[in-house]
């Protein structure tokens, strides 16, 4: 579906009923009365879709709203509080405050209009992806809750990444293996509303698929995500009380070969209100070797892709995001220009 210059046009998203995206109760997983039947559930839809909603996950509603209502909090600071902990500041480790047009996932064609804070585990040594947190001090708990539900997020995506492996008739513990110290980033997301003639150029986040493994998205009620299916239409996801939205990243689709696809989607937000989400993305450790297994090739559906580690493929996909790392070379460092640059 071509995208057009004009409001009505654009934003002719199919608007069907959720259950369009299933809905999967991972009960059964968490407690292990049958993760083989939630796994094979999972699998068929990480083949025809790779989007789904989850129930009974498991995480607190408390916690949840918590971290709703700081998020708000956070964004509602003045620019200038935000603008301490940019994430240039934090050097390769990429964490902290994200303004406007900062990040930008389909820089050929759009610029995202949002604002975004990401955080992940603390760590005192600095590599790509990896490091201190910039955190605000104005928000007495910020520190704490955020830290709270990471690590919840990182327990809840090890369940869902060892049912994929069940999927595939692997172990549940495979890709654990690969996942002893991975890169894992919780991003806090502001899209503010939009009206009047949008088009392509400027949107909520433009086209794209996750860069890497798993993606666990919370939800406000305000609504705006869509997903491209296979004909080419864009299908709304809209919030469903109590659940999650859980994507399958770029990770998947080279291991298993193409059988499971990262799913292309987009946010454009013309509710009137402002749309606070909370996506958590799970990965690999840095080096990592990702390649099609063994088990999604045959004679049919040879290897399509050649290795390469976690690390390379999400510092290469932020490269294309975050003008500021174009002045970084791999390690981090600022690149020494050569003679006669400018």
């Amino acid at each position: 579906m071509g995208l057009t210059t004009n409001l009505h046009g654009y934003l002719n998203a199919k608007e069907i009923s959720f259950n369009e995206i299933p809905i999967i109760d991972i009960g059964p997983l968490l407690d292990g009365t049958d993760p083989e039947g939630v796994a094979e559930r999972i699998g068929k839809i990480c083949e025809d879709i790779g989007f789904l909603y989850i129930i009974n996950h498991g995480i607190d509603g408390n916690l949840i709203a918590k971290v709703r209502n700081l998020t708000e909090q956070f964004f509602a600071l003045p620019l200038e509080e935000k603008q301490r902990l940019n994430i240039v500041n934090s050097g390769p480790t990429l964490r902290g405050y994200i303004p406007m047009y900062g990040e930008n996932v389909d820089p050929k064609h759009t610029r995202d209009f949002k604002e975004c804070f990401d955080y992940a585990a603390h760590e005192n040594e600095v590599s790509p992806f990896f490091g201190p947190n910039l955190m605000p001090e104005g928000l007495p708990e910020f520190k704490e809750v955020m830290e709270q539900y990471h690590q919840a997020m990182v327990t809840l995506a090890h369940h869902l990444i060892g049912a994929i492996a069940l999927s595939l008739g692997l172990p549940n513990d495979f890709f654990y293996q690969r996942q002893r110290h991975p890169i894992s980033i919780q991003r806090l997301l502001h899209y503010p509303p939009q009206s009047g003639d949008i088009n392509r150029n400027e949107i909520g986040i433009g086209e794209h698929t996750d860069y890497g493994f798993l993606t666990i998205l919370a939800q406000d009620e305000v609504g705006g995500l869509q997903v491209k299916n296979r004909n080419g239409e864009w299908v709304s996801a809209p919030p469903v009380k109590d659940s999650f939205i859980v994507n399958i990243g770029d990770l998947v689709q080279t291991f298993t070969n193409d059988r499971y696809i990262s799913t292309l989607h987009r946010v454009i937000n013309i509710s009137g209100k402002e749309r606070y989400s909370l996506p958590f993305f799970m990965d690999m450790d840095f080096d990592a070797v990702v390649e099609p297994l063994e088990c999604c090739i045959t004679e049919d559906n040879p290897a399509k892709y050649i290795r390469y580690t976690c690390g390379q493929h999400k510092y290469r996909r932020f490269l294309d995001s975050y003008t500021h790392l174009q002045e970084l070379d791999s390690s981090g460092r600022k690149k020494i220009k050569a003679s006669g640059e400018s």
